[in-house]
């Protein structure tokens, strides 16, 4: 048997198009996948058990891209195609059976519209596939040992970015004597070329403490690092959507994006925002979505931290809930 996958060219949406994958590879035992996504999220997909191959969708005028991809799998009989771009690229090769999903208005996250579109009992809960080397690496950067908070002050637009001076703030407040983190490890996470935004952040933590990730490891020694993290902070990136899909217990910050489109997903996630709404921003005069304009100002350390303290309670309260029904 064999299915062509098709999903996004961004690292957050093909994060999210995850757990159908996961489930077409459970329910399909024997099958053989290709996976098809957009050269930045294509690693995400590359230790996935029984996978033929990875194409990455590199962007090309008039919809080369696609004739590229046709080209590629024009001689194979597939058994599904899941396009979950919404082309024409599933009618155009032989194939018993297609499952194509195009963009709705809704207000629904991300993942529960994949679940609606392919009729799934459930919201395919995002998953991704680690190899033995990567995660033995990810045990040498973050060795276990005391609380690891992770933090991604990066993202792929400046107007996303809270600004780094208080992620600063806020990282020294959570390690303080103080602080529900006090003496804990940091690990700075973020992508190639991000080492001058992350910069004062790194520089400006006690140097025995942190372990500077930033553009050091590829997208799944990433993701089994933050296996290791106690708590994950970061702006709207792929690497809050790793994050949460590797289990940790995340924080989204939001501003020019949707938190009910794109928040973390998982059972310890949550989304902040500032006292602006996603429509008070991109509805302000002069919004441009090009510009090098931060977005995120109206987003205060005092709410972060609120939000930690309230993820660490839930987090407790689960916790005690659960040893009160194992001791029954």
């Amino acid at each position: 048997m064999k299915i062509l996958f098709i999903t996004s060219n961004r690292i957050g949406d093909a994060i999210l198009s995850s757990g159908l994958l996961a489930q077409l590879a459970d329910q399909y035992r024997t099958a053989r996948f290709t996976v098809a996504a957009g050269p930045a999220a294509a690693p995400l997909f590359e230790d996935m058990p029984r996978l033929d191959r990875i194409i990455a969708l590199d962007k090309r005028p008039l919809a080369g891209h696609w004739r590229k991809l046709w080209l590629q799998c024009l001689l194979h009989r597939w058994d599904i195609i899941v396009d979950l771009r919404g082309s024409a690229i599933a009618w155009l090769l032989s194939c018993k059976r297609r499952l194509v999903h195009r963009s709705q208005q809704s207000d629904a996250h991300k993942v529960v519209q994949i679940g609606l579109a392919y009729h799934l009992d459930a919201p395919p809960q995002p998953r991704l596939w680690c190899g033995a080397e990567r995660i033995a690496r990810a045990a040498e950067l973050c060795p276990e040992g005391g609380s690891l908070l992770a933090l991604g002050p990066t993202a792929n637009w400046v107007g996303k970015q809270w600004p780094i001076d208080r992620f600063v703030t806020l990282a020294q407040r959570l390690i303080a004597s103080s602080g529900p983190f006090s003496g804990a490890r940091i690990a700075i996470f973020g992508g190639p070329g991000e080492q001058a935004m992350a910069a004062p952040l790194v520089n400006a933590l006690p140097k025995g403490q942190v372990i500077d990730l930033v553009g050091k490891i590829d997208l799944l020694t990433a993701y089994a690092c933050l296996r290791h993290a106690t708590l994950y902070i970061g702006n709207d990136s792929g690497l809050m959507h790793l994050a949460a899909t590797a289990g940790v217990p995340t924080i989204g910050l939001f501003g020019p994006s949707r938190e009910n489109h794109y928040g973390p997903w998982g059972t310890y996630a949550m989304a902040v925002r500032g006292t602006q709404s996603f429509g008070e921003i991109i509805g302000a005069p002069g919004y441009n979505h090009l510009s090098d304009q931060c977005h995120m100002t109206s987003l205060p350390v005092e709410r972060v931290e609120a939000a930690v303290s309230e993820l660490l309670e839930k987090i407790s309260v689960s916790a005690t809930d659960t040893h009160a029904q194992v001791a029954r």
